[in-house]
C-alpha cells in the first residue's frame, strides 16, 4: 500500500522545508523531472520538491520534517539507477546527495576508507592513485558510492572482488524518524548482533537514507593484463566462461559482447573488432601469475573454438577497452535512431548460464527485436538492451513480454530476476514467484522500521501484498 497523497501536508513540509534551506529547496518542474526517473522507459513522477542537502545533519531535518507530515522521502545520489528508483509514485521530497561529496578519511595501512555518500566511485579512485590503492567496484556509470550502496551495485569487477555487500564495513543512515545511526565498524568482521549494514546495503532508500559509507579498498595490483577473445558463436563464449570459473582460473574481469553490441562498440566507441561474439578479460596479480593466467585461458578459449586471443598490457589500451566496455548501453543506442531503450539484467548460477543465455538470444530472434547483450558473467549476470520505437503499442507490449520472459526464465533456472539493476518499480512483479513467503518477512521489517512507510514507498514490494 502506498502512502496516500496529501496535498496540503506536502504544501507544509515543503513551505517547512523553504524556510530551512531558502534557494537549496528546489519547485521548478524542470529540476524536479530530472530527479525523477529518466533512464529508461518507465513514466517520470517527479517529486513535489528537492533539497539540496550538505551534511547528515541537514539530511536528519529533512526527514525529521518528512516524517511529522508523514510525507514520502525518496534518495537521489546521481541518477543512473534503472528501475524506476527515484520515481515519487506518491509524491513528496527528493533529498539530494551530491553536494556531500567529501572523502573523510583514508586508513591505507588498513585498506579501508569513509566517505559521504554523494562521493562518486571514480572521484574515489582517482583520490587513491597515488596511494597505491583503488575501490573495485564499477558500474556503467560514474555512480554516487551511497547510491551504489542503497541498490547493492557490482560492475567488470565483481567476479574477483565481489559486489558492494562485500565491499561495504559501515554505514552511518537516517532512519525514517529522522535519528542518526552508525551501522558496523571499520574491523573486517564481527559477531556481534544483527547484521544492519547487510539490511541496509540493498534495501533502495526504502528503510533509510544513506549519508556516509566505509568500504573496503584493494591495492593496485603489480601486473595488470587485459585482452578480447571472439569466439564462432554465443554458447561457445559462455562455456568458455564456465570452464574459466569451474577451473578455478583467479580472472579480475570476464565481460560478454555479443556481436550486435561488438558492432555497436566498433562504431561509437572507434574500436575495430570483430563482429563476433567476444570476451574481454583482465588478469591481476605478478608479472609470472598474469602471463600464466593468460597462458591457461588461450588453452581453455581454443578448447571452444575461440581465438585470436589479442592482448593490451599498456595502461592506455587497456582504458580503452574498458571505456568502451562501459559505453555499450550509449553505443547500443546508436543502433536504432529514435528508439528508447530498455535495459534490464538476470543472473543464474554459473553453470545455466550457456543455456540461459541461448533461450534469451533465441527469444530475441523469435520476435525480431533489435536487442544487445552483454554481461558479467563470470557470476552468471547478463544484461539486455532492448530497443523499441515507444510510439508504437505492439512494440511496447512486446518488449514487456520478452522482458517477463527472461525474468521467468532466470528464477526458475534457480537464479535471480536482478543481478544488480535493482527491484525499484520495474521489477517489482517478480518478487513473490522469487522469494515466496519470505517476501512478507521483508514487508514486516519494512513495517517495524518504517511505520508510515515515507521512506522511498512503492518501491521493491508493497505492504498489501
Amino acid at each position: 500500500m502506498l502512502v496516500a497523497r496529501d496535498d496540503a501536508a506536502i504544501e507544509t513540509a515543503v513551505a517547512r522545508l523553504t524556510e530551512r534551506f531558502g534557494t537549496r529547496c528546489a519547485t521548478g518542474e524542470a529540476i524536479r523531472e530530472q530527479h525523477g526517473h529518466t533512464t529508461t522507459y518507465l513514466t517520470n513522477q517527479p517529486p513535489d520538491a528537492v533539497v539540496f542537502a550538505s551534511s547528515t545533519e541537514e539530511v536528519a531535518d529533512i526527514v525529521r520534517t518528512c516524517a511529522e507530515f508523514g510525507v514520502p522521502v525518496i534518495p537521489f545520489g546521481t541518477g543512473t539507477s534503472l528501475e524506476g528508483h527515484l520515481n515519487a509514485p506518491a509524491g513528496g521530497i527528493s533529498i539530494d546527495l551530491s553536494g556531500m561529496n567529501k572523502i573523510v578519511a583514508v586508513n591505507a595501512e588498513d585498506l579501508d576508507c569513509t566517505v559521504e555518500a554523494g562521493v562518486t566511485r571514480m572521484q574515489l579512485n582517482e583520490h587513491l592513485r597515488d596511494q597505491g590503492l583503488f575501490f573495485p567496484i564499477d558500474p556503467g556509470a560514474d555512480a554516487s558510492l551511497g547510491g551504489m550502496a542503497a541498490t547493492r551495485a557490482s560492475g567488470t569487477n565483481a567476479v574477483r572482488y565481489g559486489t558492494m555487500k562485500d565491499n561495504v564495513l559501515a554505514l552511518t543512515a537516517v532512519m525514517p524518524d529522522g535519528s542518526i545511526v552508525k551501522t558496523g565498524s571499520r574491523a573486517r568482521k564481527s559477531s556481534a548482533g544483527y547484521d544492519l549494514t547487510r539490511l541496509l546495503v540493498g534495501s533502495e532508500g526504502t528503510l533509510a537514507v544513506i549519508a556516509e559509507v566505509t568500504l573496503k579498498l584493494s591495492g593496485i595490483p603489480e601486473a595488470v593484463s587485459a585482452g578480447v577473445c571472439p569466439f564462432p558463436d554465443v554458447e561457445s563464449a559462455c562455456n568458455a566462461v564456465i570452464m574459466t570459473i569451474q577451473s578455478g582460473l583467479p580472472v579480475a574481469r570476464i565481460e560478454f559482447l555479443d556481436e550486435h553490441q561488438v558492432r555497436a562498440c566498433n562504431a561509437y566507441s572507434k574500436l575495430d573488432l570483430a563482429e563476433m561474439p567476444t570476451l574481454f578479460l583482465e588478469f591481476h596479480g605478478t608479472e609470472a601469475g598474469v602471463a600464466e593466467q593468460a597462458d591457461r585461458f588461450g588453452e581453455i578459449a581454443e578448447e571452444f573454438g575461440g581465438g585470436p586471443f589479442d592482448w593490451a598490457t599498456k595502461t592506455e589500451d587497456r582504458s580503452r577497452l574498458w571505456k568502451a566496455r562501459h559505453e555499450a548501453y550509449w553505443a547500443s543506442l546508436r543502433l536504432k535512431p529514435a528508439a528508447k531503450g530498455v535495459s534490464t539484467d538476470v543472473c543464474v548460477p554459473i553453470s545455466r548460464l550457456a543455456e540461459c543465455v541461448m533461450a534469451t538470444r533465441a527469444d530475441i530472434e523469435e520476435n525480431g527485436f533489435t536487442a544487445t547483450m552483454v554481461g558479467h558473467v563470470g557470476d552468471g549476470n547478463f544484461h539486455v538492451l532492448v530497443l523499441f520505437d515507444p510510439d508504437n503499442p505492439d512494440e511496447m507490449a512486446a518488449t514487456d513480454g520478452f522482458i517477463e520472459r527472461l525474468n521467468w526464465r532466470a528464477i526458475e533456472m534457480g537464479g535471480t530476476c536482478t543481478g544488480e539493476h535493482g527491484i525499484g518499480q520495474g521489477k517489482m512483479k517478480y518478487m513473490a514467484r522469487e522469494h515466496g513467503p519470505a517476501l512478507d518477512i521483508m514487508r514486516t521489517l519494512k513495517r517495524a522500521i518504517d511505520p508510515k512507510n515515507i521512506m522511498n514507498p512503492g518501491k521493491i514490494f508493497t505492504l498489501d501484498g
